[in-house]
């Protein structure tokens, strides 16, 4: 035996080479049954896939220019992570964008912009900007919610997102006064690090369902009860990504925490079926609304993609006629989407953003109801110009998700689908999580938000407005068609959004239903003295 290794040892480098080289040729040529090109060009045909393997990495990194890629090109995403990081994020020389290309956007700055006072909240905290309207105030739900932030993170659940990357997001929320949307799949411990939280449930009632799999409102009131930091509940009816479609939890992913959260059996895979079993039509819809509501106490909305506009018309007439109906609506754009989707669904199904939103809120406007609902937008919207844009077309707050996302680390690897995200963001495997520093990415996601609250606000100021929600659809244009037409969104979309009710930021400041650490408490014991004998006007 020794003689063996004595002459195995004493074999040169490079026939140890040449030896490996005939074994793979031996076993492509003979013993491949599942790879033509490996067959047919042995040894070779292995650097193909290789190449395969890492052509996004190459061509994300080498071959794209800065503003090639999406769904998030390189610019984009910079100005993220230089926000995050709360380093500089602008850049020199003028822009390279194309602005004669097709739906480029202008927005019309003021002559003169709006000047601040010494006085003024925004001197003292320049990125302070809070939701224009409330959340079931119409509806004298018994606990209003004024959002203290006009950008907060969008349904992502434990589940689709690392335990440490929600616990990064909940802290960051904490941080910037926003709210925390928990995503369809229950509201984890890492949901509970301080940040309001809206409690988003879908098709498989993840942490509010009986142990048959259907909706039980016992649960969703001992969920809130145990939970003060839950300020609303959003019904998802669809998504951005896949609308109308289901999703399976594999039996393998299903972790004793997991289970316990979404109160789903171990072993056994977990499907979210397509369509809700607590409702089947509009009015059940509203009634399935209006029960949360009167249970819980809290403002209740729905969040969906957008494909046809009947049913939406159907809601937005029966809310007109009984005064019922949720409080809050949020679009989600066809081009959003994390996790995982069928190219089929995330290509094709349900309408970008901008169609969707535009088609959804002219039908309430025709109805005269806008007032009563908060509009949120959700989809590629994390960016001031964009967020600009969709205050113009009628939005009152929008989410983020991706964009989120980057601010904690994601890098646009697009693996979030099969559990290898690098950067620990989209994955439950524990090494790759290990990466993640809470405390420090928190930090980066409220960096990010201030950033993007300041520059917002100061394009606000530059068109002459104190708060986004005053926006026109008078105020931004966009390029149109073959001949790079520039027109106004109001004469792009066919409608002039509703004016909103908007008194200042001095105003939203003493709000009684303003949460976060901009509450006052003395103005909200005026203000409950003044309801003893002033009766609400639903009507009004």
């Amino acid at each position: 035996m020794e003689n063996v290794f004595d002459v195995l040892a004493s074999i040169e480098w490079w026939r140890w080479i040449l030896i490996v080289i005939v074994f793979i040729a031996i076993k492509d040529i003979f013993f491949n049954r599942e790879h033509t090109i490996k067959h047919n060009f042995p040894v070779v045909g292995h650097l193909r896939y290789f190449l395969e393997g890492i052509g996004p990495e190459l061509r994300q990194y080498i071959v794209a220019s800065n503003r090639d890629e999406l769904p998030f090109n390189r610019i984009e995403r910079g100005w993220i992570y230089a926000s995050a990081k709360n380093e500089n994020n602008y850049e020199g020389f003028g822009t390279d964008q194309d602005i004669f290309s097709t739906h480029y956007i202008f927005i019309n700055n003021a002559m003169i912009p709006f000047k601040l006072k010494e006085d003024h909240p925004n001197t003292l905290d320049p990125n302070f900007i809070a939701c224009g309207k409330v959340m079931g105030l119409y509806n004298e739900r018994k606990r209003p919610f004024r959002p203290a932030s006009i950008i907060n993170v969008s349904a992502m659940s434990f589940g689709s997102l690392s335990a440490k990357a929600i616990a990064s997001l909940n802290e960051g929320c904490k941080e910037a006064g926003a709210y925390h949307n928990t995503g369809e799949g229950g509201l984890s411990k890492y949901h509970q690090r301080g940040a309001d939280v809206i409690f988003h449930f879908g098709t498989g009632y993840f942490g509010v369902r009986d142990n048959d799999g259907n909706f039980s409102m016992e649960e969703m009131v001992k969920l809130v009860k145990e939970n003060p930091q839950i300020r609303a509940i959003e019904i998802k009816l669809s998504q951005g990504a896949k609308p109308g479609k289901g999703g399976v939890l594999p039996a393998s992913k299903i972790t004793k925490e997991i289970s316990e959260i979404r109160n789903v059996p171990l072993g056994k895979d977990v499907l979210s079926p397509p369509n809700h079993s607590a409702f089947s039509d509009i009015p059940e819809l509203v009634d399935f609304v209006e029960d949360i509501a009167e249970a819980t106490g809290l403002p209740v909305g729905i969040k969906s993609a957008v494909g046809k506009l009947d049913q939406w018309e159907e809601l937005a007439k029966f809310m007109a006629k009984t005064k019922r109906g949720p409080d809050f609506i949020t679009i989600d754009g066809g081009e959003g989407g994390t996790g995982a989707a069928p190219p089929s669904f995330a290509d094709h199904v349900s309408l970008p953003w901008i169609y969707a939103f535009t088609d959804v809120y002219q039908i309430f406007l025709n109805h005269g109801i806008t007032d009563r609902i908060v509009f949120i937008g959700s989809g590629k919207l994390g960016f001031p110009a964009q967020a600009a844009m969709a205050f113009a077309l009628g939005v009152d707050c929008i989410n983020v998700a991706r964009e989120a996302m980057m601010s904690i680390g994601c890098i646009q690897a697009q693996a979030c689908h099969n559990n290898t995200c690098p950067t620990g963001v989209a994955t439950q495997n524990k090494w790759l999580q290990a990466g993640i520093n809470i405390k420090d990415k928190s930090k980066r996601v409220n960096y990010y938000f201030t950033k993007f609250r300041k520059e917002l606000l100061e394009i606000t100021h530059a068109c002459g407005y104190e708060h986004p929600s005053q926006f026109t659809m008078d105020d931004v244009e966009i390029n149109l068609s073959d001949k790079n037409l520039a027109k106004t969104l109001a004469t792009t979309f066919s409608y002039h959004k509703e004016k909103v009710p908007f008194d200042g930021i001095k105003a939203h400041l003493e709000c009684p239903h303003l949460g976060g650490k901009y509450k006052q408490k003395e103005v909200e014991t005026k203000e409950a003295e003044t309801e003893e004998t002033t009766p609400h006007n639903k009507d009004k």
